[in-house]
């Protein structure tokens, strides 16, 4: 009884102030483009922690410590895919997407790709929006998922009930600030993530050494004692067995070239150049000491219980913070993984909304004097509602599969898109709406055939079938001088 008041104190203390912040950021939200993209002012140090802390979501403090668990050694091929992705996206395509969104004067990840091929400019938003918006259901409905774990874990009720308390948590300050209010609420997430993130795993490894009753005293003694395939780079996979192992974990490079909207919407908001900087140095630094810091909690779980002790893998992260930490501080730590998921859920709301309202709404069921800002908010509520309606028929409970799922139908595409945008001056419109709309197909076709995973991962597959469709298309429908001139 104890404990649990301390963990219901914890939480409520760490919301109130959460939610307390993004009101207040809130109350400077004046227009549409403040709600979308900030007013376009965003200083580097808020763009990196809110990028970092809305990429990683569950996927880092639920999902990445429960593979780390689950496999052992050989997940390292997925900290390296995303690793090199985040690097590449910060030097090569943060600056370029700041840049282009200000020359566009583009509200929405959307609305720039629309403006930077105008000759398919309608037909790519709808096609866009409609995209987003289907997988985004899904990809909300997994941050729903792990916030469902974690009160699962601490406080013993259902999975369903701990949701519903998720998604009545985010709706308030998500639907009245958007951007403005996501964005400064996930710089308090970013740094309770990495504080988390640093702090457990070192207390953790130095108690560990002294503990009785567990199946190992030190990570690398119960990696051993687990079995070959936990001390394998590749699984205890051969010859081309282990090079699909390394594809297959590298394959989430692929969506962070540019094609993740609510990471891509972070660099257009920018203020300038300069922040461009600051910012990309802070990114990557956390993404280093953060990623580290998961690998070591899942092999923690392992030393504490074995390979096979716990039931759902991705209960992991909180468990381990329970046994290692004073009840107080362990709900502390906990809130974390809640900030992670948070983070992530309330920035695809903000932005799936925005893609509707825009791209959808606006142009073919708005009426003059439309209240837009209005709109925006009531897309918000509504789409959160439908999202934690997807929960209840999500393919899988596996909050690691279900984003791969999204990054694969979402981020390849469009990756291959703005790729091809900045760096191929032979990129036409028609290639653009083709790239998108046969990238998605194929994904969901790849998904639902079985053949994920069983030949290759459906994040490589798409990005390779997305980059072929955009090349062909474009030698056989190229761009017009018309299209050029409106471009340049």
């Amino acid at each position: 009884m104890y404990t649990n008041a301390l963990y219901i104190g914890v939480f409520v203390a760490y919301f109130a102030v959460f939610i307390g912040i993004g009101i207040y950021q809130g109350r400077k939200v004046k227009s549409e483009e403040d709600y979308a993209i900030a007013g376009r002012d965003l200083p580097g140090w808020a763009a990196a922690l809110s990028e970092r802390a809305t990429g990683e979501s569950s996927w880092a403090l639920i999902g990445l410590p429960g593979w780390a668990y689950a496999v052992g050694v050989n997940c390292i091929w997925v900290l390296i895919g995303c690793l090199v992705g985040i690097f590449v996206a910060w030097f090569f395509l943060a600056e370029r997407l700041r840049n282009a969104a200000a020359k566009y004067d583009a509200v929405s990840f959307v609305d720039l790709i629309a403006k930077m091929h105008p000759g398919m400019g309608k037909p790519i938003r709808v096609a866009s929006s409609s995209l987003i918006l289907f997988f985004f259901f899904f990809y909300v409905g997994a941050q729903f998922l792990g916030g469902g774990k974690v009160f699962e874990t601490m406080f013993g009720i259902s999975p369903q009930i701990g949701m519903l308390l998720t998604t009545l948590i985010i709706i308030p300050y998500t639907v009245y600030g958007g951007f403005q209010s996501v964005v400064y609420t996930d710089c308090v997430q970013g740094v309770l993530m990495i504080v988390a993130l640093v702090i457990a795993p070192l207390i953790g490894v130095f108690v560990l050494k002294d503990m009785t009753g567990v199946y190992a005293n030190g990570i690398i003694e119960a990696l051993t004692m687990a079995g070959p395939s936990y001390t394998s780079l590749t699984g205890g996979a051969v010859g081309f067995a282990a090079v699909l192992v390394v594809l297959d974990g590298f394959s989430w490079f692929f969506g962070y070239l540019g094609g993740t909207p609510q990471l891509s919407m972070r660099f257009m908001a920018i203020k300038d150049t300069d922040n461009v900087k600051f910012g990309r140095n802070l990114g990557i630094i956390w993404t280093v000491v953060a990623y580290a810091g998961t690998l070591i909690i899942g092999y923690l779980g392992i030393a504490l219980w074995g390979p096979t002790g716990l039931t759902d893998p991705e209960s992991v992260f909180p468990r381990v913070m329970m046994e290692f930490f004073h009840p107080a501080v362990a709900a502390l730590f906990i809130v974390a993984a809640f900030a992670a998921l948070i983070s992530t859920a309330d920035s695809l709301l903000v932005l799936a909304s925005n893609e509707f309202s825009e791209n959808i709404f606006m142009p073919y069921f708005s009426k003059k004097g439309t209240n837009n800002l209005f709109v925006s908010r009531l897309s918000t509520a509504l789409i959160a509602v439908v999202a934690l309606g997807s929960t209840f028929v999500l393919p899988s409970n596996l909050i690691y599969n279900i984003i791969g799922y999204v990054w694969a139908g979402i981020g390849c595409p469009f990756s291959v898109v703005v790729l091809l945008s900045f760096f191929w001056d032979k990129f036409s419109s028609k290639a653009a709406l083709a790239t998108i709309i046969g990238g998605m197909v194929f994904t969901i076709f790849w998904v639902t055939s079985g053949l994920d995973g069983e030949i290759f991962t459906s994040r490589a597959v798409s990005f390779f079938v997305s980059l072929l469709i955009g090349v062909v298309v474009s030698y056989m429908a190229p761009r017009t001088e018309e299209e050029v001139l409106q471009v340049a």
